[in-house]
């Protein structure tokens, strides 16, 4: 429940700090006053400065500045020059910080019966423009700086009369002009107003104090009067009136109390539940004081801590410790709890910081003193001190929830309900939308003074509530936790400290089951329950402070660990079920059967068990969560436990974030109380939708989101982290965290899984139907009669899940400076040097639906304001979200956004509302809107949004089967509407090119073309896709009219890839598209593309084609291939031409000159020829295919019986595949394969033999003839060596044949050759 959150070590004393409401930002001040800025989010130091002295940073600075704009030096001292001195309080200023200020005196106000009822609060105007100020008021001087742009700005005391400054306050309350106000306390008794617009003082407080004023707070009345009360050294508590107007001056007091001997130290406002505000004051006399805001009497007077005095105090209001309400602090290392005066007003250490920092911060002889204190404004968990080693911030349990739960509305009613316990006593709470209110309407169009409409801030919307007596008293006041049965006809109280539960009917507040237990969950489909039963852990009393050292509090704390884990081993689980006539009986004494204590319950669909890991504790651990179990709260028990918290919570602070979290949670089913699946990690808590469709785990960074029909799914996790509590509306999960409300839109997409399941139901339909049917009517009634049915089946595509989350609300201000906005030139002047000038506004046009809606020009909306501390989420009703917070009061977000009402009527179900909703957001959103919509499984009513691109749209149309209007998008996306057309069936390169002409209309329709075969080609995979579509849904006019537009492109050179040309030739020949695969094969034979126009040819079913394209595309070797597998009559011409080809290649160039090489003729000794006669007799080189015979003999070939693809269409087969691969690796062996005559390495033989023929000139060429025993050789080594030896070894062979056949040639050449280089030649 206690954990450390943040600590920064320092060497020096913090006496000052402060935190910023909405931004991870802490500001420190030390005992030497150096002020730091440091954000504990990420631990980074944001802004150090030397206040008290000169910051010599902040002096070159300024200077630097002039210079940069042109000013003079001025002839007196720069005001950065000026020292601070001593540092009295540092504060943040900005937008957030003024907006929380006026909502938390606003509020606090409102609790009291006689509270005056305004307006609801609306966003204050824009003070500071976007700026963030960190204020430090010094002894001599006060600086402004500003974070963002980093220039700063100091007031010297000289110009607030030249007195000393000891303390600040801003004023919420300004006059027309003034801008932001902040009132100076000084050392005459005087308060001093201060415009930070003009920088010029405005307004004094005089006529009140005799002494040194030493705190500033401003309040307001419940009569909505705004105050502000000081208190002083003299002792006096004076209130002002802060409501003036701009001539008032001079102010004198409204009313002097003498609060405390020796002088005030601090004030502080406390916001009362059903009452008017308090103020608690502290003296220099060790005492604390309240005060009733309305008499101004006083109520109480304590001194908390005996012989020391108190300089901090704070109000505070966390519901795991109801019953406390101000905290303290001492020079000590405690921070101190005072409880309600109601109960005692006793006095309670709240935390021991010794045992909350790491072991190594403090020194062995050292103790550990706190000097400052503040809690965080609207997170009340987080609680931040300044100590002698530095800074620590302490979070306490921020999982515990306001002891609340609402209760189900009658369909008839509109005044919905939650019961909540206070003071030992139950209460109903009444909360409806006021009537003046219509959430579905949205905002009034109106301009605000910023420009901005009013609309998109989202003004918090009217709530009529109020709380009632059921006069039904509870046992114990300590730390609830409250929950409602699945049918809303039961509550359970349960009380962990004590601990205690009981289970009462709604209807007349009778106690149905009561017994010991600490943990309690309900069945969300049933009205049964599950405790966890367990004996009181004996309690050891609390070490007194002084009384015993470090070692004895160890072993104390030990102790306790040891007797608390003892008596949670003897816990159990038992499931109880309460019965139609208001009885409860127990169903299972035990559940599970494990023998690790439990820890947690969770309840749900299936409950879910979570066990306490073993793992070794050590003494510093053990210390931890001693101190976390002791924690006297509610001064009841001393487990600290709840359904939110567990036992190892200690051990949670101390997990490294790469540890893996145990695997100790178990869901067993309600029915029969066996575990369901694996173990998994315990989460936080467990959130189970009503339709038991889905369910969300929550864990610390992360929100684990699974399907649960028609079976276990993991769906996705979403990054929401330190999630609190959450709430399903059907696809919709509403979830809480300690700074925003965020809604993540789920939907399980489809799976194989939801197929199979459907089709399986339908097949149980048809059975049960025929089952019904034979029993009506006999064996008769299963005769059909089966008459002519369409083969359109439907497609059911699978469909990915979806998650996305909105952010509804948070704590942070709205952007001050909206984008049509311009901020002038800053420039300074002599008489008004301000730097803040107005701002020039520039309202743009807002556009008017009808009813006077405003239109929305944004995706999403200003996020709203969250309401403060930690939230209880009531659900959706009336079209709001409703929250209670931790005093009772019920808010109302509002969901009338159309970016967010749009994703919730579609997640809900009813998608043709949200189209309609959806003419109220900005077209340019609603692609957005279109694809959120198609991840919810609605791509047919997404197809009705006015402002999809039609990229967007040719999906939707493909999703929802609408195959036509993907046609007419992809048509007007690829500009090609009248390409493919009658006249343009041949188009080809040569016909764009003819096109060229200087009349007008040509060099349009050439344009037009160009770019129609350009779109065509971008968007190919999409149109091959509308084919086979189309095809699947037999919509073939469709398929043909993409087919003309793909196939006219095909015909352009370099246009499709070959893969795609590929596609498109299948396609066409499946659509009998005889005539356009012919002129497509003939147009890609002119362009080149041999292998493409084969593959066409192919799957037209005429062989002649094929070796047609490859011959005139110079592709022979695979013709040939071709030819000699399927015996075709062409194959001796083909070689012929591959051979002549061959031929031409090796053709010596003019350019080559032949010289004589003596020294290689020399090294040949293979018998030489006696003449070139002899030379001559022999025949000229052929290249054939392996197994073929020479050309000079006859060639018989036996054909092969035609196939039925020679008569008909021709299917793609082995000798298509082998025609996709490279001709010199794939095709011969696909070739081989198919004739059994080939062998691969044979003709990979040929290949690199034809390679090195090229090197050897024409002239030699004819004389030279290879024996068959010179080929066998050749043969007999391609069989014996692996392939990638071949290469070489052919290669050398060659040469050396080469070299004794070219010997005695050369012998006789005229001139005869000699020299190397010829020969080479």
């Amino acid at each position: 429940m206690l954990r450390l959150k943040a600590f920064r070590p320092t060497s020096d004393k913090i006496v000052k700090i402060q935190l910023h409401p909405t931004h991870p930002w802490m500001v420190t001040a030390d005992d030497s006053d150096r002020v730091s800025v440091w954000n504990w989010e990420h631990r980074q130091v944001v802004y150090e400065l030397k206040a008290g002295g000169v910051d010599e940073r902040r002096l070159v600075g300024a200077k630097l500045e002039k210079l940069a704009e042109g000013e003079t030096e001025s002839k007196g001292k720069p005001t950065e020059a000026i020292r601070g001195g001593s540092v009295k309080q540092v504060n943040f200023y900005d937008d957030d910080v003024r907006f929380w200020q006026l909502w938390h005196n606003r509020s606090a106000a409102a609790e009291a019966p006689t509270a005056v009822h305004t307006s609801s609060l609306n966003s204050p105007a824009p003070s500071t423009k976007g700026r963030h100020f960190l204020v430090i008021c010094c002894l001599n001087k006060a600086i402004f700086l500003d974070l963002v742009t980093m220039r700063s700005r100091d007031v010297p005391k000289q110009e607030l009369d030249n007195k000393s400054l000891l303390c600040m306050e801003f004023l919420y309350r300004t006059g027309v002009g003034d801008g932001p106000l902040v009132a100076f306390g000084a050392s005459d008794g005087v308060i001093r107003v201060l415009s930070m617009m003009t920088w010029k003082l405005v307004r004094r407080y005089t006529g009140g104090h005799k002494g040194s004023i030493s705190c500033l707070m401003s309040f307001m009345a419940a009569s909505g009067e705004a105050l502000l009360v000081s208190g002083a050294s003299d002792g006096l508590l004076i209130i002002w009136s802060a409501d003036h107007g701009q001539d008032s001056r001079e102010l004198v007091p409204k009313l002097s109390l003498k609060a405390h001997d020796g002088g005030v130290v601090a004030v502080e406002l406390s916001r009362v539940m059903g009452g008017a505000p308090q103020l608690i004051t502290i003296g220099a006399d060790k005492t604390l004081a309240i005060w009733d805001t309305v008499s101004f009497k006083e109520l109480r007077r304590i001194k908390p801590v005996p012989k020391l005095a108190c300089h901090s105090v704070a109000s505070w209001c966390h519901p795991r410790a109801p019953n406390l309400d101000i905290l303290t602090c001492v020079k000590d290392s405690h921070i101190w709890a005072i409880e309600h005066p109601t109960y005692s007003a006793l006095t309670r250490p709240l935390c021991e910081l010794t045992s909350v920092i790491p072991p190594h911060a403090l020194a062995p002889n050292k103790k550990l003193r706190v000097y400052c204190m503040v809690a965080h404004a609207l997170q009340p968990h987080l609680v931040a001190t300044g100590t002698n080693i530095g800074v620590i911030i302490c979070e306490f349990d921020s999982r515990s929830l306001p002891p609340v739960a609402p209760l189900p509305t009658p369909s008839d009613s509109r005044e919905h309900s939650a019961i909540f316990v206070i003071e030992r006593e139950l209460k109903l709470l009444n909360f409806q939308l006021n009537n003046s209110a219509n959430p579905s309407l949205g905002n009034s169009s109106s301009l605000s003074e910023t420009g901005r409409p009013k609309g998109d801030f989202f003004e918090p919307l009217p709530v009529k509530q109020g709380k009632k007596h059921i006069s039904t008293p509870v046992p114990h006041d300590s730390y609830s936790v409250l929950s409602v049965s699945s049918s809303g006809k039961y509550l359970a109280i349960v009380w962990p400290d004590i601990p205690y539960f009981s289970v009462y009917k709604v209807s007349d507040w009778s106690i149905v089951d009561s017994g010991s237990a600490r943990l309690l969950a309900w069945d969300t489909c049933r009205d049964r329950f599950a405790i966890l039963e367990s004996a009181l852990p004996p309690r050891i009393p609390i070490v007194p402070k002084g009384s015993s050292s470090r070692r004895a509090k160890e072993a104390a704390a030990a102790q306790q660990a040891a007797a608390a884990a003892a008596a949670a081993s003897t816990a159990s689980v038992q499931v109880r079920i309460v019965l139609d006539d208001g009885t409860s009986n127990i169903l299972m004494r035990s559940v599970g059967a494990r023998n690790e204590p439990v820890i947690g319950l969770h309840g749900g669909a299936l409950l879910g068990v979570a066990y306490r890991t073993s793992r070794r504790v050590s003494p510093i651990a053990a210390t931890a969560i001693s101190s976390i179990q002791s924690m006297p709260l509610s001064g009841y028990g001393s487990s600290g436990l709840s359904s939110f918290t567990t036992y190892d919570d200690g051990f949670s602070s101390h997990r490294t974030p790469t540890e893996a979290a145990p695997q100790n949670f178990q869901l067993y089913s309600w029915e029969t109380f066996q575990p369901v699946g694996g173990l998994l990690p315990q989460p936080e808590w467990t959130a189970w939708d009503q339709t038991v469709e889905y369910c969300a785990f929550a864990y610390q960074q992360y929100i684990v989101i699974s399907s649960l029909r028609p079976q276990y799914r993991y769906l996705g996790d979403v990054a929401i982290r330190y999630a609190t509590s959450a709430v399903w509306n059907r696809r919709q999960l509403f979830v809480a965290t300690p700074t925003t409300i965020e809604i993540v839109f789920v939907d399980a997409g489809v799976a194989q899984i939801d197929i199979e399941t459907r089709k399986m139901k339908e097949e149980q339909k048809t059975k049960e139907a025929q089952a019904r049917a034979v029993a009506e009517h006999g064996e008769l009634a299963l005769i059909t009669v089966e008459g002519p049915q369409s083969d359109k089946e439907e497609r059911i595509a699978l469909r990915p899940p979806m998650l996305q989350v909105v952010r509804l609300a948070s704590f942070q201000h709205a952007p001050s400076v909206p984008p049509f906005l311009s901020l002038p030139k800053q420039s300074r002047v002599d008489s008004d040097d301000s730097w803040m000038a107005t701002e020039e506004r520039k309202t743009g046009e807002v556009a008017v639906g009808g009813g006077g809606v405003s239109v929305a020009v944004t995706r999403f909306p200003m996020e709203q304001k969250r309401p403060v501390g930690p939230l209880v989420v009531v659900g959706v009703r009336d079209g709001v979200l409703w929250l209670i917070d931790r005093y009772m009061c019920a808010h109302a977000l509002s969901l009338s956004h159309p970016g967010i009402r749009c994703r919730c009527l579609a997640a809900y179900g009813d998608a043709v509302s949200a189209v309609k909703w959806a003419s109220r957001l900005g077209r340019e959103h609603h692609d957005d809107l279109a694809q959120f919509m198609l991840g919810m499984g609605y791509a047919t009513e997404a197809l009705h949004l006015p402002g999809i691109s039609k990229r967007l749209e040719f999906d939707l149309a493909m999703k929802s089967n609408d195959l036509k209007r993907a046609l007419h998008c992809l048509l007007t996306m690829s500009n090609s509407r009248d390409i493919g057309n009658d006249g343009t069936t041949g188009l080809g390169l040569n016909d764009i090119l003819n096109l060229s002409d200087k009349k007008p209309d040509k060099l349009d329709k050439k344009q037009d073309i160009v770019e129609g075969v350009q779109g065509i080609v971008k968007f190919a995979k999409e149109f091959l896709d509308l084919i086979d579509a189309a095809d699947a849904t037999a919509q073939s006019e469709i398929a043909r009219e993409a087919l003309k537009r793909l196939a006219a492109a095909g015909s352009v050179k370099g246009a499709l890839e070959g893969h795609e040309l590929r596609g498109l030739a299948l396609r066409l020949a499946n659509h009998g598209e005889l005539t356009r695969l012919s002129g497509l094969v003939n147009n890609l034979v002119t362009l080149g593309l041999g292998r493409e126009a084969a593959f066409a040819g192919a799957v037209l079913g005429d062989n002649a084609l094929m070796e047609k394209a490859w011959q005139d595309t110079g592709m022979l070797a695979e013709a040939v291939l071709h030819a000699h597998a399927h015996g075709r009559p062409t194959l001796k011409n083909l070689v012929q031409a591959w051979n002549q080809v061959l031929q031409r290649e090796i053709e010596p160039t003019p350019s080559q000159k032949t010289d004589a090489a003596a020294a290689f003729l020399a090294s040949l000794e293979e018998p030489k020829l006696t003449s070139l006669a002899d030379a001559g007799k022999k025949p000229a080189i052929e290249i054939l295919p392996p197994g073929m015979m020479s050309l000079n003999a006859p060639i018989s070939i036996q054909k092969k019986p035609a196939s039925a693809a020679q008569n008909s269409q021709q299917p793609p087969g082995k000798p298509l595949l082998a025609l996709e691969a490279p001709p010199t690796t794939a095709a011969a062996p696909e070739s081989a394969t198919a004739t059994h005559s080939l062998n691969p390495h044979l003709h990979q033989l040929v290949i690199h033999f034809h390679q090195s023929l090229p090197q050897i000139p024409r002239q030699l060429l004819q004389h030279l003839h290879l024996s068959q025993n010179q080929v066998k050789p050749l043969q007999m080594m391609q069989q014996l060596l692996p392939l990638h030896q071949q290469v070489m070894e052919i290669k050398m062979l060659t040469v050396k044949l080469l070299k004794q056949r070219l010997l005695p040639i050369l012998h006789h050449l005229d001139p005869p050759i000699t020299s190397s280089r010829g020969f080479r030649d």
